[in-house]
């Protein structure tokens, strides 16, 4: 059995380290520690399977159905179960209407006899991981509308277990999306048609339609329907608001081998805002099952305005029975840029004195940043520490490094941090880093600086930012002038940045900041994204480009997954 993700193999070994050192801990205390209560596991994978009938020639076609373990723990170092642990199941329910082998690449250890599976492992680490991956195909002397269920259960020394049942059935729709040719280069304002058209390629009709639209912050569609519902969330982005799906059901029976497109072709438009943008567009059965994946707990409104409605398109479309295709997607790029403004902050304070400041960047806009395809950080604000200071304390996002910005073990009283943003960035967003800096030396009007920069050191300036020259700004210590109504947000050349006062961390609204509007800091991408937990970069490797691959194949996107986790991204912050 494999963890889903690629930490499982190191963690194997800490695990073991993590609970021998409990072990010695707890040896220690004179009264026994009070017994903690067994974990609980829960066993999931796909609720229901329909399968390609049994075919008349040649082999049936095959559909793999993993199996997986939730470990609710949130402590990724000392949460793990360790521990052996067997899974069963029990393949009774469906003799006759499927087969079934299991997939053992890769060390799984599972042994089938009759219609009874067992599988024995080690270790359940926090989060998800893979039980077993089964291959299931249709079996001989099967009819189409066939059903049958795969028990499965688990049981440990020392833990519980959630059981789970998963239904495979015979036949059943297949609605396939056609890819629509959009235009991808876009300018604000440009408004195109969506004639969102599928077809059902399966043996069944389907008994009503959920067409799901997922679309980022810089796009929109024109018009709210009264049979849509509507949610705003950041799905992983880092940003609130950073994608809006849309749920829209359709009743009635789509029949097998028909083509639907709508109506009424809603329009999508890219907005003042847009810059790197995506849409997608899926089709599944409309049901409780659909609705609760592409919910994912979010809180959805419904539209006011017209009715979207679908009716029979003139032509079928070509068999896919591929259940991919019920998803397509395409990236726009819109003519667009984004105005970052560097601020600082001033301070004041006796030798050993510990003093607050904030420094950070406000988005101006007009255009909100997302780099969506490749995860890769928008921007690093690269923080120079005033002499004869040290950092106390910083976010978590920010990495101490030498003055030339070179790699540092220590990350104690670094002279220099490069502090890492999400992978978006909104129009109105406040990035406000606080640091806490005592003061060893007083020197009078120490200064460093804050720079907000690209993430590649080499090639500092911003590819949407036409205004570098705000990118700077001062952070300084017992100015001559200093007090406690003293602006600290100075740019490179000492003029001071318009947008409101450093002393008291930037706050959105200032002069001149039209884009804090009325959502404030908060709703921007804020002080609280700075200080969480993605920094601890190691600084080696090679540098990211920060720049958003819009090359890359429709398999980053056409592998969301129902739930409304998007997608795994690999976050390269070397040497930035």
């Amino acid at each position: 059995m494999r963890s889903t993700t690629p930490r499982a193999a190191l963690r194997r070994a800490a695990g073991g380290f993590a609970a021998a050192g409990l072990m010695a801990a707890g040896s220690l205390t004179l009264t026994a520690p009070a017994q903690a209560a067994a974990p609980e596991f829960t066993l999931g994978g796909p609720a229901e399977t329909a399968l390609h009938p049994y075919p008349a020639t040649g082999a049936p076609q095959k559909a793999s159905l993993d199996f997986t373990v939730n470990n609710p723990s949130e402590d990724e170092e000392n949460g793990a179960f360790q521990g052996e642990y067997t899974v069963r199941f029990d393949l009774s329910g469906i003799e006759g209407v499927a087969d079934v082998s299991f997939d053992n690449e890769g060390g799984a250890d599972c042994t089938t006899t009759g219609t009874s599976a067992v599988c024995h492992d080690w270790g359940i680490f926090p989060g998800l991981s893979t039980l077993a991956e089964l291959d299931v195909t249709a079996a001989k002397g099967s009819e189409d509308g066939d059903t049958g269920a795969i028990e499965v259960t688990a049981e440990a020394d020392g833990a519980t277990f959630t059981s789970f049942t998963a239904l495979v059935g015979i036949g059943g729709p297949d609605l396939s999306m056609e890819r629509l040719p959009f235009k991808t280069e876009l300018k604000p304002g440009d408004t195109q048609p969506v004639p969102v058209t599928f077809t059902n390629n399966g043996t069944r009709a389907a008994d009503g339609v959920l067409l799901t639209l997922r679309y980022t912050r810089g796009m929109e569609f024109t018009e709210r329907y009264q049979n849509c519902e509507y949610s705003e969330s950041d799905l992983g982005m880092g940003s609130p608001g950073a994608w809006t799906t849309a749920l829209c059901s359709f009743d009635g029976s789509y029949e097998p081998g028909v083509a639907y497109t709508l109506a009424e072709p809603p329009a999508i438009r890219a907005t003042k805002r847009a810059f790197y943008d995506s849409f997608l567009y899926r089709i599944a059965e409309d049901g409780s099952t659909a609705r609760a994946a592409q919910r994912a707990g979010a809180k959805y409104s419904p539209g006011k305005g017209a009715t979207l409605a679908l009716r029979k398109a003139p032509a079928a479309l070509t068999a896919d029975l591929d259940p991919s295709d019920n998803q397509q997607d395409v990236d726009f790029r819109t003519s667009n840029s984004a105005d970052f403004v560097a601020y600082g902050d001033r301070a004041k304070g006796a030798a050993g004195d510990s003093v607050e400041v904030k420094v950070g960047f406000r988005n101006r806009g007009p255009a909100w940043i997302g780099y969506i395809r490749s995860g890769e950080d928008v921007a690093t604000v690269d923080v120079t520490v005033p002499e004869g200071a040290s950092v106390v304390t910083k976010p978590d996002t920010c990495r101490g490094v030498t003055a030339d910005g070179e790699y540092r073990e220590d990350q104690t009283a670094a002279p220099r941090y490069f502090c890492s943003t999400p992978m978006s960035v909104r129009e109105d967003a406040d990035f406000a880093l606080p640091f806490e800096l005592k003061i060893a030396k007083r020197v009078e009007g120490a200064s460093g600086k804050v720079v907000v920069r690209n993430t590649h050191l080499a090639e500092p300036k911003l590819p949407f930012d036409p205004e570098p020259a705000n990118n700077t700004a001062s952070l300084v210590l017992n100015a001559k002038d200093s007090g406690s109504g003293d602006s600290g947000a100075t740019t490179g050349d000492g003029d001071s940045a318009s947008g409101g006062s450093a002393a008291t961390g930037g706050s959105a609204g200032g002069s001149g900041d039209s884009g804090a509007g009325a959502s404030g800091s908060s709703e921007g991408t804020t002080g609280s994204s700075a200080t969480g937990t993605t920094g601890g970069d190691s600084g080696g490797g090679l540098a990211a480009t920060g720049s958003v691959a819009l090359t890359a194949g429709a398999a980053a996107l056409a592998a969301l997954v129902a739930g409304g986790v998007l997608y795994t991204v690999s976050r390269r912050r070397a040497a930035r």
